[in-house]
């Protein structure tokens, strides 16, 4: 049980730097995630996966945690 929840936690933090780079990129032309990990690429590059297996992951399992969409 703290595994899944830690798990959620992790998924939910990547999909937020996600949503936040993608946005970034769009307004301002700024790829946060490049900047940060420029100097390594094969950790950028794990980064956008880990990215998208969380929006995977969350969308999996998004009406299991959702208090709001669970009550529906």
């Amino acid at each position: 049980m703290i595994f899944l929840k830690a798990l959620h936690y992790v998924a939910f933090t990547l999909l937020v730097v996600g949503g936040l780079n993608w946005g970034l990129l769009a307004l301002l032309n700024f790829n946060l995630v490049s900047t940060v990990l420029g100097a390594w690429p094969t950790v950028e590059n794990l980064v956008y996966i880990l990215v998208g297996v969380s929006a995977v992951y969350i969308a999996v399992t998004h009406m299991n945690d959702c208090k709001v969409c669970s009550k529906a």
